[in-house]
């Protein structure tokens, strides 16, 4: 590579639903240095809420139509989705799809999720650097089944980056033999400003009542079916208040099913994904996150800097943000802990006033420029090999 030739770099990713992964894509593509690289997104499926989000001076491409793009007839979007899925199916088969549809040798080839292993690993261009990027648990019981392959893939890379310590830590615990690439522990990083304007937008309507609020995709590891039970037994034990979900996933009408069974419909809101949540954070009373496992949550982070109060199970990066007793309250997943800490947060103002002051000045904490650093010199010292 020439001192005046940009390094043109590649992220595969399977779509932008609103998630954490892909805001982590979004903070990198937006801050690496224009000048240096020429980046460009691969999606399997041009779907989610963030799928227009990337800069303009990012080159976006994808194997399929996303469900925004699909017919709203029943019998014909049955068809597209069967279509969509064989495309996908053959794509997974021949990365030569992928190729084609890129027309373009990257230098580096950038897998943000262990979902995308497999797509860069398989890249027929053999001269690009590959880096793998890992945010998750090794020992999720959801994740077991993809285990294996994923152990056969870490060696595979050129490079690979963790999401919190712990995650690292857990992976080598687990698995001491595992041969691991030179490698790096990389927080994801938080649009401060842009994240104190946000949640100035605008102020929701909220009960007058103490209010908790919690962010995430609905899916069963996130635990709400557990807070919901949690939230009856308080309810049904005089401690009135209300509970605000956003976020949106699979596990959504099994959600409304539990409320309607458990007579908590009205006072456990499901919004939806919202683009921009945080007006409800800033506003709520506290914010509770209920997971059975998590890497380094950017909710968490983004909590922090709005200096709100959190109750969040202690998995994953989280006791790496959250000092228990003094920036938030750290649990088991348990419905009785969280039965006993939202009573807690409900009923202890000077608990709450403590961990308010300790909040803040803690955005000290997250220095975003050292991360973008740190992605740029990984990427530049691999390409100079």
């Amino acid at each position: 590579m020439t001192d005046n030739k940009k390094t043109k770099v590649l992220f595969r990713h399977r779509s932008m639903e609103m998630g954490g992964v892909e805001k982590v894509i979004l903070s990198i593509l937006n801050n690496l240095n224009k000048e240096k690289f020429e980046m460009a997104v691969c999606l399997n499926i041009n779907q989610g809420e963030l799928r227009d989000e990337f800069p303009t001076y990012v080159r976006k491409v994808y194997l399929t139509e996303g469900r925004e793009d699909l017919s709203k007839n029943a019998l014909i979007q049955k068809f597209q989705l069967a279509k969509r899925k064989l495309r996908l199916q053959k794509a997974q088969k021949n990365p030569t799809i992928a190729e084609v549809i890129l027309n373009e040798k990257y230098d580096v080839e950038i897998a943000p999720t262990y979902a995308a292993f497999a797509s860069v690993l398989n890249s027929t261009n053999k001269n690009s650097k590959k880096i793998g990027w890992f945010h998750s648990d090794i020992t999720l019981p959801k994740l077991q089944p993809l285990v294996p392959e994923i152990l056969k893939q870490i060696p595979q890379f050129d490079y690979f980056i963790f999401g919190s310590q712990q995650t690292k830590d857990i992976l080598i615990e687990t698995y001491p033999d595992l041969e691991i690439p030179e490698s790096q522990v990389i927080l994801n990083a938080i649009p401060i400003e842009e994240l104190k304007n946000k949640a100035k937008v605008f102020t929701p309507e909220l009960p007058k009542k103490p209010v908790f609020v919690s962010v995430a995709r609905l899916h069963s590891r996130k635990g709400f079916h557990k807070l919901m039970e949690a939230h009856a037994r308080l309810l049904k034990d005089g401690f009135d208040h209300h509970i605000i979900v956003i976020g949106d996933g699979e596990e959504k009408e099994n959600l409304k099913k539990q409320a309607e069974s458990l007579g908590v419909a009205g006072s456990f809101e499901l919004l939806g994904s919202l683009m921009n949540p945080y007006p409800y954070v800033k506003n709520a009373d506290f914010f509770i996150l209920p997971s059975e496992s998590e890497g380094w949550p950017l909710i968490i982070a983004d909590t922090l800097i709005l200096q709100k109060p959190i109750i969040s199970t202690n998995v994953g990066g989280i006791p790496e943000m959250v000092t228990h007793e003094k920036t938030g309250w750290l649990i088991n997943y348990e419905v009785d802990d969280m039965y006993d800490s939202m009573k807690r947060f409900m009923t202890d103002e000077k608990l709450i006033s403590e961990i308010k002051d300790n909040l803040t000045n803690i955005e000290k904490q997250f220095d975003n420029q050292k991360i973008f650093d740190a992605v740029e010199n990984i990427i530049t010292k691999l390409v100079e090999k």
